[in-house]
C-alpha cells in the first residue's frame, strides 16, 4: 500500500499541490479516509487544525486532535501503526482524553489504520482528500528518538545499541516513573491495598525463596539483566547472597554500583558491565533473568540458556521471569513498540522457554503467572509518570515521555485482556543421580 501511495504522489508531483478547501472545512474533506481508516462507527472524535471535527452520532471517549496536515502527510506516506505512532510522538497528532480509553476501543475496533494491508482502503480518496488539505509533498524524517539499528540481529554490537536506546534514557526519569525500588519489572501485588514499592519487594522476595537462598546463607547468585541493582541489594541485604550483576546498560552499570555503596553491600555485590555471552568458567549456586530473555530472542534463546546452565552448580536453580505470548511474537519494525521502545524485542510463548530450558539440561520444577500483577504495575507507572509529567518532559523531553506513556498504558491493557502474559519459570540442575535438592511442595520453600 506504501508503494501505492509513493506511485500516486509521484505522478500528482512534489510540492505543487498546496491550497487548503476555500470552506475550511477540513473535516468534510477527510471524512472519508477518516471512514476507511477509522472506521465509522468508532466512538471517537477527530478535531483538525482549522478547528472543524468530525464527532460520532453517539458520545464520544475521547478527541483525536489532528494538529497540522503533517499528522494526514505521515499517515499517507506510512498507512500504519507506525506512521500513526510517528504522529503522535512528534505532537502532529494529540489524544484528548483518557487513553486508556482509546487505546481499548482501537483493540476492540481494530481499525484498519492498525492492521497491516488494510489501511488507506480508498488510496485514491485519500490522496485527493489530502491534496485538498494541503498534506502531499515529500515524506517527512521520523521523530529522532525512533531506533534504526544495524547489523546482524543479536549481535553483541547491535543488542548493546538496541539496550542503549530503552535504558539509557535517564537514570533520573525512570526514577521518576518506577519509584525509588528502581525496579523495571512486573510487582506482586499480596494484599489489595499494596504500594509500588511494597509489590517490588514481594517480588524479590518470591524470586529468593524460589532459588533457595534462604535456606543457603552466603550462596553465590548471578543476575543477569541486573537493571539498577534492585534484586541483587535485595539478595545480598536480606540472604547475606554474595552476588554478580550484569548488564550491558552503561547508565543503569553506573547507577547501579552506587546503589550498592549507598546500601552498604560493596563486599557482598559486584555489578558488571557485561554481556551474558562473555561468561567465563566461573560457577554460581543461582541465577536470576528477570525481563532479560524478551531481548535475548527466539534464535539466541538455546545459546542464552545453555551458557547458564554451564555456570551453575549441581543442584543449581535458575528462575526465568519474562513477559510471554501464546505463540511468540517479535516486534515488527514497523510497530510503535519496536521502533521506540524495545527495538529487536521478542516475546516467546512459556511453552517453548520450558522446552528450551529442558533441552539446556534443566529440570522444570514451578511455572507461575503474574499476568494481573504486571497490569496493576504498569498503572502504577503511568500514574507516576502523569503525576510529574512537567518534570519528566524536563527530563527527557515531551516526545520520549509521550512514547512511554503510551507504551505502559497499551501493555497494561494488553495485559489486562490476556494478550500478552507473564511467567516465572523454574528450573534446576539434578545430580547425575537425580537428586534435585527441592523441597516437596511450594509451601516447604524456606
Amino acid at each position: 500500500m506504501v508503494v501505492s501511495a509513493q506511485s500516486t504522489l509521484a505522478k500528482l508531483g512534489p510540492g505543487k499541490h498546496r491550497g487548503i478547501d476555500k470552506s475550511g472545512e477540513v473535516a468534510e474533506a477527510m471524512r472519508p479516509v477518516i471512514d476507511a481508516s477509522f472506521g465509522e462507527s468508532i466512538p471517537l472524535s477527530f478535531e483538525f487544525w482549522d478547528g472543524s471535527k468530525l464527532s460520532p452520532d453517539a458520545s464520544s471517549l475521547a478527541t483525536l486532535r489532528f494538529n497540522s496536515p503533517d499528522a494526514i502527510k505521515r499517515l499517507l506516506w506510512m498507512p500504519n501503526e507506525l506512521g500513526l505512532s510517528r504522529a503522535y510522538v512528534a505532537g502532529d497528532l494529540e489524544v484528548d482524553g483518557d487513553l486508556y480509553d482509546v487505546l481499548t476501543t482501537f483493540r476492540d475496533s481494530k481499525p484498519a489504520v492498525l492492521e497491516a494491508g488494510r489501511a488507506w482502503r480508498a488510496l485514491p480518496t485519500a490522496v485527493m482528500a489530502a491534496k485538498r488539505v494541503g498534506a502531499l509533498g515529500s515524506p517527512l524524517p521520523p521523530p529522532p528518538e525512533e531506533a534504526r539499528l544495524r547489523g546482524l540481529r543479536h549481535s553483541l554490537r547491535r543488542d548493546a545499541t538496541a539496550i542503549g536506546h530503552h535504558y539509557d534514557v535517564g537514570n533520573d526519569f525512570y526514577r521518576l516513573v518506577l519509584g525509588e525500588t528502581m525496579t523495571y519489572s512486573c510487582a506482586r501485588f499480596i494484599t489489595a491495598d499494596a504500594t509500588l514499592e511494597e509489590g517490588q519487594t514481594a517480588k524479590h522476595d518470591l524470586i529468593c525463596h524460589k532459588l533457595g537462598l534462604p535456606a543457603h546463607p552466603g550462596a553465590r547468585l548471578l543476575d543477569v539483566g541486573c537493571g539498577w541493582g534492585s534484586m541483587a541489594i535485595h539478595a545480598a541485604t536480606h540472604y547475606d547472597a554474595r552476588v554478580v550483576g550484569i548488564t550491558i546498560s552503561r547508565a543503569q552499570a553506573d547507577l547501579a554500583r552506587q546503589r550498592v555503596a549507598d546500601a552498604g553491600v560493596t563486599d557482598r555485590v559486584e555489578i558488571r558491565l557485561q554481556d551474558y555471552r562473555d561468561l567465563s568458567s566461573e560457577k554460581f549456586d543461582a541465577i536470576s533473568s528477570v525481563g532479560m530473555s524478551e531481548h535475548v530472542g527466539h534464535a539466541k534463546l538455546s545459546t542464552y540458556l545453555d551458557t547458564l546452565r554451564s555456570v551453575l552448580v549441581p543442584r543449581g536453580r535458575l528462575l526465568n521471569h519474562a513477559i510471554s505470548s501464546v505463540g511468540g511474537s517479535t516486534l515488527g519494525s514497523r510497530s510503535f513498540v519496536g521502533r521506540y521502545v524495545f527495538p529487536d524485542g521478542e516475546l516467546i510463548d512459556v511453552g517453548k522457554v520450558v522446552l528450551a530450558m529442558e533441552e539446556a539440561g534443566f529440570e522444570v520444577r514451578d511455572v507461575e503467572s503474574l499476568r494481573e500483577h504486571y497490569a496493576r504495575t504498569l498503572r502504577c507507572w503511568v500514574s507516576n509518570l502523569e503525576s510529574h509529567w512537567d518534570e519528566a518532559v524536563e527530563l527527557v523531553g515531551e516526545p520520549r515521555a509521550k512514547i512511554w506513556r503510551l507504551y505502559m498504558s497499551g501493555s497494561a491493557v494488553g495485559f489486562e485482556d490476556g494478550g500478552v502474559g507473564i511467567h516465572q519459570v523454574l528450573g534446576v540442575v539434578p545430580t547425575e543421580s537425580g537428586a534435585s535438592g527441592m523441597p516437596a511442595t511450594r509451601s516447604d520453600w524456606p
